[in-house]
């Protein structure tokens, strides 16, 4: 090995642990490494290099590597932006207008969280955020909804009829006839007879054959119906089987709401050689996408994230805690105080029959608890009526604060106005009656944390995953450890920096030298 000289200025070398930190930090421009003559180890970002000649030992060179560099080209590319990074879409409005503008506003692309709210709310949304970012990108959620399929069609329609060009597809463990018309609606032909995909797909998965299922081109059993009942073109019908249905596909390991708690290093790894395999398949001209969520809080998860092939990271749980999140300032404060254990998987209102679960805050409420309670007793009894007097009494007192008939009529008023056919289909059927009474309390347990409702406090379903803890921990003595401070372009900026600052220093731990531990961690600082 060639022992190479540092040449440069003697006042440009740093030896103090505050400006070598200060030159570490400058991931914008080479560092070099150097040791003077009396054998101290300096950092510098200037000077050259040769190979011959005087000048001080070089042990370890860096080059210039930026938050900007991380990730795919291509993906920056598409969406116009400057980051690889993406905001995850939380329920009910919690992934505001307001974050989804304040990430557009700094280059990074953030997705709606569209699911569970009324169509008339959404449009209001999609507006705001068009009128707000008329050449940045952002996506909308669509979330899977086997049970209550007419919001599925609603929402597919209402993106479709006001030019949202992206979604987030959540939830999905089968394809659905919405998701495909959309997909197959965006389709066309350039000049140069070019494949144009219109309507992107963002494909949020926790499984391989679900993400198989996205990664392949459209079912020919939606295609089929959609061009018999004229919702397609035959030139889009062709050109459906010609791209994937999804251009990206986020990895979803152990997050905060709908996840199967799958460790990213395991899952990860499989999701990205099935898309390599995938792609020999079917040879696309332009190759499938794949992104990392779920546990990433800290800049070092970023860093993995990247460092195992991420074409991009996308957070969500953190984004709840930050000022813009449309969740409530107590439940932002409740975020702020939770380790990484401080959670548990309950029963998901959206597929409560099919024994879904999502994960959510344990710590300062009692929803997991008793939606895992209701749960049980759905699973043991056929109907309301069969309950036994003193169980139905406590879920009466304790949970629903009301009997369950009353809670009955106020189901059959909402469903009456949002999806009348959940009404008929339980006309006659106990069993069905008493999953939409149930589904009541956990769809309405949501809605009081966004809110504050004060006196239903201990009923708040807060959705939360670990990376939550592991942000607090790692913030904890600095200005973010506050809520009021949490600005979500802020964080993910601190993210995507600290993971550049990681990069730099295991690059030079990679070189074989040790650098003092005070810099092995870069600090959260004022910006």
């Amino acid at each position: 090995m060639i022992d190479l000289k540092w040449i440069g200025s003697p006042r440009e070398i740093s030896f103090d642990i505050q400006g070598m930190s200060e030159k570490l930090k400058n991931t914008a421009t080479p560092c070099y490494i150097v040791e003077d003559l009396s054998g101290r180890t300096g950092v510098t970002n200037t000077g050259t290099i040769q190979s011959e000649g005087k000048g001080l030992f070089l042990k370890a060179i860096v080059p210039a590597f930026t938050a900007a560099d991380f990730g795919d080209t291509s993906f920056k590319e598409d969406y116009q932006l400057k980051y690889a990074y993406k905001g995850g879409a939380m329920a009910n409005g919690i992934a505001s207008t307001d974050m989804v503008i304040a990430l557009g506003k700094n280059e990074m692309i953030g997705s709606f969280g569209a699911a569970g709210m009324i169509p008339a709310r959404v449009k209001e949304a999609i507006a705001t955020i068009q009128t707000a970012l008329p050449t940045q990108a952002y996506a909308c959620n669509l979330i899977h909804s086997p049970i209550e399929k007419a919001l599925e069609e609603g929402a597919v329609n209402l993106y479709i009829e006001h030019g949202v060009k992206v979604v987030e597809a959540s939830a999905y463990m089968n394809l659905s006839e919405q998701i495909v018309k959309y997909r197959a609606v965006g389709l066309s032909l350039d000049a140069q007879g070019e494949i144009v995909i219109g309507n992107k797909v963002i494909g949020k998965v926790s499984r391989k054959e679900v993400a198989q299922r996205f990664m392949s081109p459209a079912p020919l059993q939606f295609l089929d119906k959609l061009l018999a009942a004229g919702k397609i073109t035959q030139q889009q019908y062709e050109l459906a089987q010609k791209v994937p249905m999804a251009d990206d596909i986020t990895v979803e390991a152990d997050s905060g709401g709908h996840t199967d708690n799958r460790p990213l290093v395991v899952l990860f790894p499989i999701i990205l050689q099935l898309r390599d395999e995938i792609q020999a398949t079917y040879n696309y001209k332009k190759q499938i996408r794949v992104g990392a969520a779920g546990g990433i809080g800290t800049p070092a998860s970023a860093l993995a994230a990247f460092s195992m092939g991420a074409a991009y990271v996308v957070t969500g749980s953190i984004n709840q805690a930050c000022v813009e999140s449309g969740t409530s300032d107590v439940v932002k404060e409740l975020l702020s105080k939770v380790a990484s254990t401080d959670v548990t998987m309950a029963p998901a209102s959206d597929m409560f029959e099919l024994g879904v679960e999502l994960q959510v805050l344990k710590r300062g409420t009692l929803f997991g608890a008793r939606a895992k309670k209701l749960y049980e007793v759905y699973t043991r009894y056929d109907g309301i009526d069969d309950i036994p007097a003193e169980e139905r009494l406590k879920l009466e007192t304790k949970t629903f604060k009301m009997s369950l008939e009353e809670v009955w009529n106020g189901c059959v008023s909402f469903f009456q106005e949002r999806d009348p056919e959940q009404i008929e289909k339980a006309q006659g059927n106990p069993k069905r009656k008493m999953a939409l009474i149930f589904r009541w309390y956990l769809g309405l347990s949501s809605n009081w944390a966004n809110a504050g409702t004060p006196d239903r406090v201990m009923d708040y379903q807060i959705w939360c995953g670990p990376a939550m803890g592991a942000f607090n921990e790692w913030t904890k003595d600095s200005y973010l450890s506050e809520v009021k401070n949490r600005k979500v372009a802020d964080v993910a900026t601190h993210l995507l920096e600290g993971a550049a600052y990681l990069h730099r220093i295991n690059t030079i731990k990679d070189q074989g030298v040790d650098l003092p531990l005070e810099l092995l961690q870069l600090p959260v600082n004022h910006n």
